[in-house]
């Protein structure tokens, strides 16, 4: 049986949600941030402006397409009230997904009227930056969740799971610190671009680098660590629950961590060029997406089918002799 038409809208909303982010991120890396100068929700002062200058005419299509986003999960919201039940989780999921959809449309705003965009290097741009991040993917958890519910995913079952939902809980927790760090990564390459390799780790590494440049060290180191745990957390979740969808989420998570791990990489020798950073943010929103999908793919299990039950069959049994 073939996925309904909410579930469909649903998928695509989610990916339409993924394609204004990483836009965004290339209104911040061209410095195009203030292409519509210190005016919200207007531009420049006018509510469609005139084509003189690449800036307004990046920053206007982002800011167009984030209102159509907003627009497509007030949709979702409506037709999810009128096709599901009270007390259905898809409703719960969309109610976050719009709620947090507005504070995201909020913080945009917030950066344009407060002067936290170009090339300010102040410290509440960085903290703003990284809060907005945080919502970011609460935004894509909701959108995430709604659309695996209203497919036939089952309600998430916190009770009895053990160790495996503190696992994943953590390791939720670790990627959003990862991404925070990583919006504030990619705002000093940005804002401090080094000429070289070498030029770049000894501004990392000197004790006068402005603190943008400072924090660079800390995103790759802490990128490893997560990605690591997020595969174990995975392949944990593939063998104490007997769904597919855990083992082909594990492996989801494994690839996309490998292929992210390598775009770093070449990010980080190439000095972070625009298309490489646009990548690299697509491959963080898909693997928070997944990571969202394996725990709640694993936890709408009872821990009974989990590995308890499948140690006490692999266990040996005394002889009745």
């Amino acid at each position: 049986m073939g996925l309904s038409r909410f579930a469909v809208y649903a998928w695509s909303v989610l990916l339409a949600n993924v394609a204004v982010i990483v836009w965004g991120a290339y209104v911040r890396a061209s410095g195009s941030g203030a292409g519509c100068g210190n005016h919200w929700p207007a531009c420049n002062g006018e509510i469609i402006p005139p084509a003189r200058a690449v800036a307004t005419v990046i920053e206007f299509a982002h800011r167009a397409t984030s209102g159509l986003a907003l627009l497509a999960v007030g949709g979702l919201l409506v037709w999810a009230f009128r096709a599901f039940p009270k007390g259905s989780p898809v409703r719960l999921a969309v109610i976050v997904s719009a709620v947090f959809i507005v504070v995201e449309a909020l913080f945009g705003a917030g950066l344009v009227l407060f002067g936290l965009t170009g090339k300010n290097d102040s410290v509440a741009r960085a903290v703003v930056l990284g809060i907005h991040l945080v919502n970011t993917f609460i935004l894509l958890a909701g959108l995430t969740l709604t659309a695996w519910w209203a497919s036939g995913g089952q309600p998430v079952r916190l009770r009895g799971q053990g160790g495996l939902g503190w696992a994943f809980a953590g390791g939720l927790l670790a990627l959003i610190a990862l991404g925070a760090t990583g919006a504030v990564t990619a705002l000093g390459d940005t804002l401090f671009p080094a000429g070289s390799l070498a030029e770049g780790i000894a501004q990392d590494l000197s004790p006068t680098a402005h603190f943008l440049i400072q924090l660079r060290v800390i995103h790759p180191l802490l990128a490893v660590a997560v990605g690591v745990y997020a595969i174990v957390v995975g392949t944990l979740s593939s063998v104490m629950r007997r769904g597919v969808a855990a083992r082909r989420l594990a492996l989801a998570l494994a690839s996309i961590f490998l292929a992210q791990l390598g775009v770093g990489v070449i990010n980080l020798t190439l000095l972070a060029p625009i298309p490489l950073q646009l990548i690299h943010l697509l491959l963080a929103d898909l693997l928070w997406i997944v990571l969202v999908l394996a725990a709640a793919a694993a936890l709408a299990e009872p821990a009974a089918t989990g590995a308890p039950e499948r140690a006490a069959e692999l266990t040996p049994q005394p002889s009745r002799l």
